[in-house]
């Protein structure tokens, strides 16, 4: 089974890593009722980001970049080390152009709508 995979091939195990509690609940609303994702777990800070990739093995997470403890470019490199098949969404506040250093499989601002949200991580899955 690869990273993600549920028993239910029809949906994607998602990570959710935001020091603000109401964008996680906001994010986890918006995938749940798309269908195709399951919230498996909602991250505070960078340290438990990296610890919950590490033992769910999430399909995708969704990442803030500003985040205590741990930065999320510094999770980032982290959860592609313990959890090498998640793919990785930068979903951050910052308006600038992301370096594709980064190494995240996607960039998303958080000021986009639901509608696009929800489509820039579908195409990861290739949806």
């Amino acid at each position: 089974m690869n990273a993600g995979e549920t028993t239910t091939s029809a949906t994607t195990t998602v990570l959710i890593a935001d020091d603000v509690a109401q964008i996680r609940r906001m994010v986890r609303r918006i995938l749940e009722r798309d269908g195709r994702f399951e919230v498996a777990a909602e991250a505070a800070d960078g340290v438990e980001a990296v610890a919950l990739a590490a033992e769910l093995q999430p399909g995708i997470v969704v990442l803030d970049l500003m985040m205590p403890r741990l930065s999320g470019v510094q999770a980032l490199a982290e959860i592609r080390q313990v959890s090498p098949d998640t793919r990785i969404v930068i979903f951050s506040g910052y308006e600038g152009e992301m370096p594709d250093a980064l190494g995240a499989d996607a960039y998303v601002s958080k000021g986009v709508s639901a509608d696009e949200l929800v489509a820039s991580i579908g195409r990861l899955l290739g949806a």
